[in-house]
């Protein structure tokens, strides 16, 4: 500091009067200038209401108000029969030496989910090769050798279960020379060799953009094929790993579609996280070109910071908007749109509504002699199968210890 300055300073101490700090006092004058931010998050007048909803509806800073809104207040398991689903839910996973993703990337919704006798069981171990901003899963270069015996505990535990519907998801294995796509497909095939009335989804890597890697995982018998875009094209290399990319998830996406033999009978399926500095705009066009990809499925949800080492959210979207997004999906043409604060990609995995789906077309094409469903789905069928997701959303079928 200068000789100057620190007389200055000192002389305006010694009369009794404050230092000046312009530029700190300019900022306060500004700031008391604004309207304060719960103002905007609570009672806003009609008209600065109506001029909000012009530029950026049903969303909120979350820099200005980090306190997560009422929407997004986390259910708990809830009756002593769910409590108890859950303990034996973490009990077996526990005993079974078993990964869940429900647990390791923090998901909002275990609570609800377990207590429903479901869970999305992690294969390949629980440490990832990339690192992305928003997820909360270890990562090391080097992760522990995959272990051989994993296919055969996981498929004998799920089909003790007594599950209709199964969510397999995986770490990223880049050290792998196939990402690990041979151990998720001896998972599924072993899966269905005990339980072939079973439907399994796989949430899988981007295994580099191999499509050989992607046609051995369809090879396998899988029902529904999933990878996440996570984000629009913009944010991606803030969002996620270097190694992912847009283009290269919607190519993965689009050579599960395309392989010669299953892609017809394939459901495949995306995930987009809201609130993390993205446009409407850009949401709408991600959704035309997962549409363009072949994918069917789509959720949306609001991204939640799992620890302070991730990305922090930008935005608080209204459940409004989650709504909007449902009516725009399905009015662009997703097949199903799920879509809402606490969607997570496997969050109930709109089992109820794909197998519904599922079951009702295959039986309907048996009857016809089709080997496709595909082409067979009417806008009745699909309106029926919401109708029964909805009626057994709270009646999950237990699991059988």
């Amino acid at each position: 500091m200068a000789v100057g300055t620190r007389w200055f300073i000192l002389s305006r101490k010694l009369s009794g009067l404050p230092p000046q700090r312009p530029r700190l006092e300019a900022l306060r004058a500004l700031l008391q200038s604004e309207t304060p931010a719960f103002e905007l998050a609570t009672d806003v007048p009609a008209q600065a209401s109506d001029q909000l909803e012009c530029s950026k509806p049903h969303r909120v800073d979350a820099y200005a108000v980090q306190k997560k809104p009422e929407w997004l207040q986390v259910r708990p398991a809830g009756d002593h029969k769910s409590v108890a689903e859950y303990r034996r839910l973490y009990r077996a996973v526990r005993d079974l030496n078993l990964h869940t993703v429900c647990e390791e990337a923090r998901c909002p919704n275990i609570g609800e989910c377990w207590g429903g006798g479901t869970a999305t069981i992690m294969l390949m171990g629980d440490t990832c090769t990339r690192g992305c901003r928003f997820c909360s899963i270890k990562t090391s270069r080097s992760p522990p050798p995959l272990d051989p015996a994993e296919p055969e505990n996981v498929s004998s535990t799920i089909s003790r279960w007594g599950l209709r519907y199964v969510v397999l998801t995986s770490v990223d294995r880049d050290d792998l020379t196939d990402g690990g796509a041979a151990h998720i497909a001896s998972t599924v095939k072993l899966l269905k060799q005990r339980v072939p009335s079973i439907l399994v989804e796989t949430l899988t890597p981007d295994f580099g953009g191999s499509t050989s890697a992607v046609h051995t995982v369809v090879e396998s018998g899988v029902d529904v094929f999933a990878h996440n875009i996570e984000t629009v094209e913009r944010l991606q290399h803030v969002v996620r790993d270097r190694r992912a990319g847009y283009k290269q998830s919607l190519y993965v996406l689009e050579q599960a579609k395309a392989h010669p033999q299953r892609g017809k009978e394939i459901v495949t399926k995306s995930s987009i996280m809201l609130g993390v500095g993205e446009t409407r705009a850009e949401v709408k066009q991600s959704m035309m070109d997962l549409l363009n990809a072949g994918v069917q499925i789509l959720t949306l949800g609001q991204y939640l910071r799992p620890s302070r080492k991730n990305m922090k959210v930008e935005e608080w979207i209204h459940p409004d908007e989650f709504e909007e997004w449902k009516h725009e999906g399905e009015k662009l043409g997703f097949l199903y749109v799920a879509s809402g604060p606490l969607v997570r990609s496997s969050y109930r995995a709109g089992e109820f509504f794909i197998e519904s789906l599922f079951r009702k077309e295959h039986k309907q094409s048996a009857s016809r002699g089709s080997t496709s469903w595909e082409k067979n789905i009417g806008s009745g069928t699909v309106a029926e199968a919401e109708r029964q997701y909805q009626e057994n959303l709270s009646q999950r079928p237990s699991p059988v210890a």
